[in-house]
Parts: C-alpha cells; structure tokens; sequence
C-alpha cells in the first residue's frame, strides 16, 4: 500500500516500456484465487517501483484488499512480443523435459530467487524448483505445451532425497 486515496505499489515484472498506463485494465489475482478487474486511473515511479491508483480502490482498506495480489494484464492487452520471446504465465501448465526425459509440469514461476525466474515443476508428489535460465533453454512450443532444457548434469538431483547409503554415512559422522 502506498496512500491514503488507496494507491498500491507494484513491482513490474515487465521488460516493455511503457507498458503501465493510464486507462490500462488488469486483472488482480488474489490469494483466493478470485480475479477481480482493475482499471489504472493514475500512476508514478516510487523507489524502483510503481505506484498505481485504481478506480473504485478510493482507501486504505479498499487498498488492503489487493495485498498479495498478483496483477495480470489480459491476452487482449499484451503486446506482441519479439520471437523467441515468451509471456512467463504462458509457461504454466507445460510440461518440462531435460534432453528428452520428462520431469513434470509446470505449476508456478516464482520471482526474487536470483536473476532467473523459477520454474515450480510438480513431479508426482515431487515438486522442483529449475531456472528459467537461456542458458539452460532450448526451445518452448507453447502450441504443445512443452518447454525443452538441457539442464547440468546433476541440477535435478541437488534437491533429491538422501539414498539408504547416504543416510548412513550421515549418522556415521
């Protein structure tokens, strides 16, 4: 939250410029899972941030309802984007390979974790964290839902759970 009149300060995830305008409709995801339409009535630049005032959000307590929100510009607002370029929400729901094994599915990306965003793959009961880093990425067909990666040799296996062999050699120390 940022004032009284019930302004909000965002962080953009956004490379385009200008993308944040007056007039701009969003949708705010909350953690209900509940979307609710946004129309920005004004807007500025506040310490690395932004800082948005929405219609219909005139206080505090109306401002406190979009905390934890995340904010979502709908398909018919995007920008066309460069090719090789791709929407980060479009990724949710792919399916993840590494050369050509399948690891799981795409439920989330998470931001703040390093310069990456990163890829929550759910794998059976498993769930996975793996950057979404171009050195790591070899293609995404979003026509079939599939993101390619070669990922480093043992990446997958950082989080793993320990082996019989390695919980003794644990307990030994």
């Amino acid at each position: 939250m940022q004032g009284r009149r019930g302004e909000v300060l965002v962080e953009p995830h956004s490379d385009i410029p200008g993308r944040f305008r007056v007039g701009l409709k969003l949708l705010a995801l909350g953690k209900n899972e509940a979307r609710r339409e946004l129309r920005v009535e004004e807007l500025w630049p506040h310490k690395n941030r932004l800082a948005l005032k929405f219609a219909g959000v005139d206080s505090i307590s109306d401002a406190e309802d979009l905390v934890g929100s995340e904010l979502q510009v709908p398909r018919g607002e995007r920008a066309q984007l460069e090719p090789g370029w791709t929407y980060i929400s479009d990724l949710v729901g792919c399916v993840v390979f590494d050369h050509d094994r399948e690891i799981g599915r795409i439920e989330d990306v998470r931001f703040g974790a390093g310069e990456a965003p990163l890829l929550i793959v759910g794998a059976g009961s498993k769930e996975r964290e793996i950057p979404y880093a171009e050195a790591y990425l070899q293609s995404v067909d979003l026509g079939r839902r599939q993101v390619k990666m070669l990922l480093p040799e043992g990446m997958l296996e950082l989080d793993a759970p320990l082996t019989a062999e390695e919980k003794k050699q644990q307990q030994k120390r």
